[in-house]
């Protein structure tokens, strides 16, 4: 049987797994009529963790690698792949479904999240690739489009989900950075010849240390650095700290610490250390004997100083440190669970599309809405967010009834910008610069750091920008709408990104 006669159907194991089981015989029976094969592959959290450790298994214990199988059938023409929702997973829940396999007599090796010795590099290596969005830029290899379908918007405006009020004096609002973000630092360039680069941190003590070494570059592809520096974000987070203080609503944080895999649990760590500081200097020593990260957040805190002498005290501390502070956001009020607790409880293009269906409110911990300061610290996104909020204050809630949907044409092929950015991104360890060289020893970009901050690397193929310009324009003629293309001239990489499209839109018939 012929890959075009089969379609591979990724097992769910998330939320919608009920649906997407019980919907899968439906689709084989009307398919198995066509000659057309149905085959699930298992690319789920666990499936992916014991793909990766054959050698830690019995021979009837080891699991193929799908992942691997269908990132090489996504490079053919022939292949058809219905990709379903799987766990991005966090530190936290890697090491929970690590010791639900091990508990299952699987033997697969504890997670070492700062590795030591050579072996536990390899198996953090190992581990990095099961971790966050490790699926979609494996089966991504190309641009994405997305639209809403004629018949599921109808049913959408016949059957209009629950929309909250706004206020135009609705005190809930964005805050970002203003300058020591990703944003602000970024430089951008495009690359000329085919060739290599590594990345490497220079110490002001004159050492030197490889973060990644020598990997492709290709001709007429965008490169571009930036920094997000740790000092200047917990600085900034006292500052929303403040401010929702003195609104009196809630504080909420908003990131991706599933597909920024690396950078966002950082973050959403300062975040927390920032907001219970007295708590962290307080018991810096008994945090440093628990090994306690607050990248990992608030629930791991909690499970690790259980049984220990001082818990008591400490969750005191904590729940003075809420009380005294802005009140927290929260994720589950029934179950005390907070915006802080988990880095990927609360994933920004889902907890900010249901804060503005929900009239700009979040819960508190007495399960009542309350409005809130959404911190989102880097102005790349943030400002997009807040420019929703300005419209809603001032024009009221959308009408789902009557509301439009809007084509999305997304520049990811080839792991595109920050989507491929897992593997070239790096929390530096002292102060000094972080280099980007090509093989002759040439500086490309260069970025100065000190220790804590967080060093970040994207490319983006030329090939990939030009595909792009190509779907926008054809999927703008096919829809009957205008095609506009999100790129701010403010930003480096964009502006070297608007120089191509302006380029490639040559290409192509834009009349009409």
């Amino acid at each position: 049987m012929t890959e075009r006669s089969k379609i591979y159907y990724t097992l769910t194991d998330e939320a919608p797994m009920l649906a997407t089981h019980s919907f899968l015989p439906i689709l084989k029976a009307f398919t198995r009529s066509a000659g057309i094969e149905i085959e699930v592959p298992d690319i789920s959290l666990s499936g992916r963790i014991l793909a990766n450790f054959p050698e830690y298994l019995s021979a009837d214990q080891k699991t193929p690698d799908a992942l691997a199988h269908l990132g090489e059938l996504a490079a053919r023409p022939e292949a058809n792949i219905i990709k379903l929702p799987n766990i991005s997973a966090s530190v936290p829940q890697l090491e929970a479904a690590i010791a639900e396999l091990q508990k299952q007599g699987f033997a697969v090796p504890n997670f070492p999240a700062e590795p030591k010795t050579d072996d536990e590099r390899a198996i953090n290596k190992k581990y990095a690739k099961v971790l966050g969005s490790a699926v979609n830029p494996v089966l991504r290899e190309g641009n994405s489009d997305r639209r809403a379908p004629k018949a599921v918007k109808n049913y959408a405006k016949t059957h209009p989900h629950r929309m909250g009020t706004w206020n135009a004096d609705s005190k809930t609002s964005v805050s970002h950075m203003s300058d020591g973000d990703f944003y602000g630092s970024e430089t951008s360039m495009t690359v000329e010849n085919d060739g290599q680069f590594r990345i490497v941190f220079y110490a002001t003590d004159g050492s030197a240390k490889v973060l990644k070494d020598f990997a492709p570059l290709k001709a007429a592809e965008v490169i571009d650095s930036s920094v997000m520096h740790l000092a200047a974000l917990k600085t900034f987070v006292l500052d929303a700290v403040s401010e929702a203080k003195e609104k009196d609503v809630l504080l909420s944080a908003h990131l991706k610490a599933t597909m920024m895999k690396v950078s966002d649990p950082i973050i959403f760590g300062a975040i927390v250390e920032t907001y219970f500081k007295n708590v962290f200097e307080k018991y810096s020593d008994a945090f440093k004997e628990l090994d306690i990260n607050p990248n990992f957040g608030l629930a791991t805190l909690l499970e690790k100083i259980a049984g220990h002498p001082q818990e008591q005290e400490i969750k005191a501390d904590i729940a003075r440190a809420i009380e005294n502070g802005p009140r927290i956001a929260m994720v589950n009020s029934d179950k005390g669970i907070t915006n802080f607790h988990v880095s990927s409880d609360v994933i920004v293009d889902a907890s900010m599309a249901a804060l503005v269906r929900g009239g700009g409110k979040m819960w508190n911990k007495d399960g009542d809405e309350e409005d809130t300061v959404c911190i989102i610290p880097d102005r790349t996104y943030a400002g997009c967010y807040d420019a929703i909020i300005q419209e809603m204050k001032q024009n009221g809630a959308i009408d789902p009834r009557t509301f439009g949907s809007v084509p999305n044409v997304g520049l990811m092929a080839q792991k595109a910008e920050e989507y491929g950015s897992h593997d070239k991104t790096f929390q530096i360890t002292g102060d000094g610069s972080v280099k980007v060289e090509d093989e002759n020893g040439r500086v490309l970009l260069e970025q100065g750091v000190e220790a804590g901050d967080i060093f970040r690397m994207c490319q983006t193929k030329d090939a990939a920008i030009r595909d792009w310009v190509k779907l926008a324009v054809n999927r703008a003629r096919l829809s009957n709408t205008p095609a506009i293309f999100w790129l701010d001239k403010g930003r480096a990489h964009n502006a070297r990104i608007i120089k191509k499209v302006e380029k490639y839109l040559a290409d192509h018939d834009t009349s009409g």
